[in-house]
C-alpha cells in the first residue's frame, strides 16, 4: 500500500514532472503474471526510474544495510527503499547470491515482477560488464520470461558518489521478452547458464549501445583500487596484473555458443 502511495500520490508525480523520464517498449511488459526485468546498472537511481515508468510493481533486492539504519536518517532511508519496492537481502556469510535468487523465485511464484542487475554492481565507467549466471538460474528455475532493460543516461545524471541527480531526462528502453523454455530443467548445467547469461547480456548491449567488457565489474573496481593504492604508495603495479583485463572488450558470445563448446 505504501509503495503505491509513494509512487502514485507522492514521489512519482514530482519526479515525473521535474525530470520527465522517457520510456520505450513499455508494451513488452506483461499486464499480469511473472516476469524478470534484467537491467544494466549505471547509477544508484536506476532502481527509482524503472519502477517509476512501469505501471506494475517491480521488486528489487537491496542490501540489508539500507533497512536497519538508526536515527531519523536510517528510518527515512528504510522507508524510501520499501516505498520503491525493494526487499532487504542479508549479504553476510557469502550466501548473497542464493538468498537473492530465493527471494526472487518467491516473488515470481506470486505472479509479480522481479528486477535484477546481472552485472552485480554498478558499472565503474559506463561500460557493460560480464553478467553473473544467477539471472539465468532464476529464469530457468521460474520459467518466467526475461525482459532486457537498458537504462539510458543515468550515469551522467547521477554519477557514483553524487547524492543529488542533475536536472536531465533519464531514459528506459525495454526489449522484447526472451524465452528460455528450451533449457527447462537445466538450471544446474553451468554451460547452459553461461550461454543464457551471454544471450541476455548481448541483448542489453544492443539495447543500451554500451561497450562490452568481458570481465566482472567488481573485478574491474578492485583492480582500479589496487592500482590507485600502488600509485599513492609509490609502488609500480606488477606487470601482467589483472588490471589490464579491464580493457578486454569482446562481445558477449552468440546465443548457444557455450553449449556448443561443451559438446
Amino acid at each position: 500500500m505504501f509503495y503505491w502511495f509513494l509512487k502514485v500520490f507522492a514521489l512519482g508525480p514530482l519526479l515525473k514532472t521535474v525530470f520527465r523520464p522517457w520510456v520505450e517498449g513499455l508494451e513488452n511488459v506483461p499486464r499480469e503474471g511473472p516476469a524478470i526485468l534484467v537491467s544494466n546498472h549505471l547509477s544508484f537511481s536506476d532502481s527509482v526510474w524503472l519502477p517509476l515508468v512501469v505501471p506494475r510493481r517491480i521488486t528489487f533486492p537491496a542490501k540489508i544495510e539500507y533497512f536497519i539504519g538508526t536515527g531519523i536518517k536510517g528510518r527515512l532511508t528504510a522507508l524510501f527503499f520499501r516505498g520503491i519496492g525493494q526487499v532487504p537481502i542479508d549479504r553476510a556469510g557469502g550466501r548473497a547470491s542464493q538468498i537473492a535468487l530465493d527471494a526472487g523465485l518467491r516473488i515470481l511464484q506470486r505472479g509479480d515482477l522481479f528486477g535484477i542487475y546481472p552485472e552485480g554492481t554498478r558499472s565503474p565507467d559506463g561500460r557493460l560488464y560480464k553478467g553473473k549466471t544467477g539471472v539465468a538460474r532464476l529464469a530457468l528455475a521460474s520459467g518466467a520470461p526475461v525482459l532486457p532493460v537498458a537504462m539510458i543516461g543515468t550515469d551522467k545524471m547521477q554519477p557514483p558518489g553524487k547524492a543529488l541527480p542533475k536536472l536531465m531526462r533519464p531514459g528506459v528502453r525495454i526489449g522484447k521478452p526472451l524465452d528460455f523454455s528450451r533449457y527447462e530443467g537445466m538450471e544446474d548445467d553451468r554451460f547452459v547458464l553461461r550461454s543464457v547469461t551471454d544471450e541476455i547480456m548481448y541483448e542489453l548491449m544492443e539495447l543500451s549501445g554500451q561497450e562490452y567488457v568481458d570481465i566482472y565489474a567488481q573485478r574491474s573496481k578492485e583492480d582500479s583500487q589496487a592500482k590507485r593504492r600502488a600509485v599513492e604508495s609509490g609502488d609500480r603495479p606488477a606487470s601482467g596484473s589483472g588490471s589490464g583485463d579491464a580493457t578486454t572488450t569482446d562481445r558477449p558470445e552468440e546465443p548457444g555458443s557455450a553449449v556448443r563448446k561443451a559438446s
